[in-house]
């Protein structure tokens, strides 16, 4: 329910006209909770004007539009409004050039308060948007566009110099969107508009243009740089990874498709691989690993010992891994700390099983997050695990899509899982007792395409249902859904 200043709120900003006069008689303690009710209802006039004569120095959006004791909607996990968007910057664009006719008058002092625009933590779930909504790639063009026009908007008066603005935004870049956003990041250097990037997620770009973007960031800011689809390799990855280490505060590195065969190393490969190593080596505060489809096998005890602290987010999925792998990792540093670990697509039916889940012992204390698609686990495999993996009594989430298992797997599951009173998902794929003639061992391929009988399955889902109802999990979401939630973010967890 919203509380009667909520209400009564809403109701002064029906009248835009007369809300923006009242603005300046009103107390400043009210001004979030107007932001909230203007964003979330697109009472543009008023949310302009508030950022405008914003009396605070900062205004963020994750403090702003997240669940509150007025309202407990949270704007921040929804796809949020263009209009709303675009009437924040063209209020931070006012603050920059005020009207002529206040050239000369005496501005209000709180007007002048606002140093910080944080517009970070925007929902960014790779869903194609909807016209009235603004995605993170429409943000980062958005806020970009604003940079230029800033720096082209002519020189002020002497004495009339408008108060400089630091907007921190997460940046998403590919081609299309490469040029004007290193236009913008230069003319934010000498702009009292001032951009500042905290998450940056560049996709299929070249590596001179991945080069040249990481050289006009702010080292004190940038807390993740993810690259992804841009198939660097080993020796793309020595050129950039320099680059990427001068960020010494850099808690996230997301790297992807670093190619290089282990089997048959070459002499260049074998430098380059040391030359990173060397460079990985120069973070103090990582805590973010990710090196999707990656060819890593037997090379994972090199990779995190030169890691100065331990992990505790590592994704690995499609990596190849070997036994010798998670047995090193398992024996580290790392496995105590870990929060999140994503194994999909490695093979954790064979030799893999048993080091494995010397791994999950060994993560259990911390453990929330565990991914494990398409790892070909069958019943047999998930039974003998079941033992150490109740043991992660923290986890909330786990993923078992595209791995083998039967509808008499999956109760067996939820029945041991009761223990766990934090597990709030579980992606479970779709039992092999409801396919018709399945190959067996079933590849991956096999479940993640053949079709399946949709009756069967319905009763899966009534039965599953049922087992949840009778051991009081009702709250807990059993589904095959695995487009249906955002992956957990490491920040978020």
């Amino acid at each position: 329910m919203h509380t009667l200043v909520f209400l009564s709120t809403r109701q002064v900003l029906q009248c835009q006209p007369a809300a923006c006069q009242a603005l300046p008689l009103l107390p400043r303690e009210l001004f979030p909770l107007l932001f909230k009710v203007a964003f979330m209802d697109k009472k543009t006039v008023v949310l302009r004007e508030l950022v405008h004569t914003w009396p605070f120095p900062l205004l963020s959006f994750q403090q702003l539009l997240q669940e509150c004791a007025h309202c407990s909607r949270a704007l921040l996990q929804e796809r949020l409004s263009t209009e709303s968007m675009e009437a924040v910057i063209l209020g931070l664009t006012a603050r920059l050039h005020p009207p002529e006719e206040e050239a000369g008058t005496q501005p209000l002092c709180r007007k002048h308060a606002l140093r910080v625009l944080d517009m970070t933590g925007l929902l960014d779930d790779g869903v194609e948007q909807d016209p009235g909504t603004m995605s993170m790639w429409d943000c980062t063009a958005a806020v970009a566009r604003t940079c230029i026009a800033q720096q082209q908007g002519g020189t002020t008066e002497p004495g009339l110099s408008p108060v400089p603005v630091e907007v921190r935004v997460d940046l998403r870049v590919n081609r299309a969107s490469y040029t004007f956003l290193r236009e913008a990041l230069q003319s934010s250097m000498d702009s009292p508009l001032r951009l500042c990037c905290r998450d940056l997620r560049a996709e299929d770009l070249p590596m001179r243009n991945t080069v040249a973007l990481l050289q006009l960031l702010d080292a004190g800011c940038l807390r993740r740089i993810d690259l992804r689809f841009n198939n660097l390799g080993l020796r793309g990855l020595s050129v950039i990874i320099p680059h990427v280490a001068r960020f010494q505060h850099l808690a996230s590195l997301r790297l992807h498709y670093v190619h290089g065969d282990s089997r048959q190393p070459s002499v260049d490969g074998e430098d380059n691989f040391r030359y990173f190593l060397a460079q990985m080596g120069r973070f103090t505060c990582l805590r973010e690993l990710s090196m999707g489809s990656s060819l890593l096998s037997g090379r994972l005890d090199q990779l995190l010992s030169t890691l100065q602290s331990p992990l505790e987010s590592l994704e690995l999925a499609f990596c190849a891994l070997l036994p010798e792998d998670l047995r090193f990792l398992a024996q580290s540093s790392h496995a105590a700390h870990l929060k999140k670990l994503d194994l999909s697509g490695n093979d954790l039916s064979g030799n893999q099983l048993i080091p494995f889940q010397g791994l999950l012992q060994a993560a259990a204390a911390t453990l929330l997050h565990l991914e494990l698609t398409e790892c070909q686990l069958a019943d047999a495999q998930l039974l003998a695990t079941l033992p150490t993996l109740t043991r992660c009594a923290s986890l909330r989430y786990l993923g078992l899509y595209g791995n083998p298992l039967s509808m008499a797997g999956l109760k067996e599951l939820l029945r041991d899982s009761v223990v766990q009173a934090e597990l709030r998902t579980v992606v479970h794929p779709f039992p092999v007792d409801c396919y018709e003639g399945l190959p067996w061992p079933p590849p991956a391929s096999v479940l993640l395409e053949a079709s399946i009988n949709e009756e069967k399955f319905a009763r899966v889902e009534a039965e599953l249902h049922q087992l949840l109802l009778a051991s009081g999990r009702a709250h807990v979401l059993w589904t095959t859904d695995i487009y249906g939630r955002l992956a957990a973010d490491y920040f978020s967890l």
